[in-house]
C-alpha cells in the first residue's frame, strides 16, 4: 500500500497569518516545525495502519518547508517547484492507493484561515463547473481521474467542512477553529499529533484504488480582483473573458484543466506590482 501525502502549510497547527507561512520570516522558521509535526503525524498513522510506503509531496509556496530532519526515516519526501501536477505530484504513476491533503485550507472569497486558492490574494473566486472551488476540491478531481480516492483531509474546521464536498467518506481533523482570516482558536501540536495520527491510521482502512473518473469536460472560471490580471491571464490558449474581472476556459480533463490553471495563475501572479496589485 503506497500513500502520497499532498502537504500545504495555511492549514497547519498554529498558523494563523502570513508570516506563518511566508519563506525566510522568523515566524515562518517556527511554524515549519508546526507544520512538519503534522506531515510527520500523518506519516506514522499510516504506517501504523498497515502502509508499506508514504511520499510526501510538498505543496507550499516554495514547496521547500518541510524539515527532511524531521520524519519518520520510512518516508519519503518530494520537494521543490516545477512539477506536472504540482500538489498532487506523484499521483499520475499509477502506483499510489490513496492521498492525504494535510494542511488544507478553504477557498478564495470564502471564510477561513488564510483562505485562498492557489494566489495569496489577487484572486478572489474560483468555480468548478459552477461551484466554488478551494484546492482540495481542484485537487480531488484530479487525483480521481487516475482512480486515487483522498482518505485524509486536515486543516481548520471550515476546511472539513469543505472536504465533506468533495471526500465525504475521508477522515477529517481540525487543528484549530477558524475565528477570522487571522485568527482561529488553535490547539497544542501535541494534540493535533496524536488526533492526526490517529485518522490517519483509521484512513489506511478506505485507501483503495477504484476505477478513474472520466468527470470532463471542466470550466473553470476565475475571479480576480483587477481587471489588469483578468486581461493578462487571457494570453494563454483558451483563456476568454467571461465578465468583469473574470476569465474561463474548458478542459476536456482534469489534468489539463489544472495545468492550465497553473499557467494562468503564473501570468496573472507576474502582472502583479507592488502595492497596487
Amino acid at each position: 500500500m503506497k500513500i502520497l501525502i499532498s502537504a500545504d502549510m495555511e492549514g497547519a497547527t498554529g498558523v494563523t497569518w502570513p508570516a506563518d507561512v511566508l519563506p525566510g520570516t522568523p515566524q515562518w522558521e517556527r511554524c515549519r516545525a508546526l507544520f512538519t509535526s503534522d506531515v510527520n503525524a500523518a506519516v506514522l498513522g499510516f504506517y501504523d495502519g498497515g502502509a508499506d510506503e508514504v511520499l510526501i509531496n510538498e505543496a507550499h509556496w516554495s514547496m521547500r518547508n518541510l524539515l527532511l530532519e524531521r520524519l519518520d526515516s520510512r518516508a519519503q519526501m518530494l520537494t521543490g517547484r516545477h512539477k506536472s501536477l504540482s500538489m498532487v505530484e506523484g499521483v499520475q504513476h499509477g502506483d499510489v492507493d490513496a492521498i492525504a491533503f494535510v494542511g488544507y485550507h478553504t477557498a478564495a472569497g470564502t471564510e477561513g484561515v488564510l483562505a485562498h486558492t492557489y494566489l495569496a490574494n489577487s484572486i478572489t473566486g474560483v468555480w468548478l463547473n459552477g461551484t466554488r472551488a478551494s484546492e482540495g476540491l481542484l485537487n480531488a478531481h484530479v487525483v480521481a481521474e487516475y482512480g486515487v480516492p483522498v482518505v485524509l483531509v486536515t486543516g481548520d474546521d471550515l476546511t472539513c467542512v469543505d472536504a465533506d464536498g468533495y471526500a465525504p467518506g475521508a477522515r477529517k481533523v481540525a487543528v484549530k477553529d477558524h475565528v477570522s482570516r487571522y485568527a482561529a482558536v488553535c490547539r497544542t501540536p501535541e494534540r493535533t499529533a496524536a488526533d492526526i495520527r490517529s485518522a490517519a491510521k483509521e484512513a489506511t482502512a478506505l485507501a483503495h484504488r477504484h476505477e478513474p473518473v472520466d468527470g470532463g469536460p471542466f470550466t473553470v472560471e476565475l475571479e480576480f480582483d483587477a481587471a489588469h490580471l483578468a486581461d493578462a491571464s487571457t494570453v494563454v490558449p483558451g483563456v476568454a473573458p467571461s465578465g468583469e474581472r473574470r476569465v474561463s476556459y474548458t478542459s476536456p480533463t482534469m489534468y489539463e484543466a489544472i495545468r492550465t490553471f497553473k499557467a494562468v495563475t503564473t501570468i496573472a501572479s507576474s502582472a502583479v506590482e507592488e502595492q497596487y496589485g
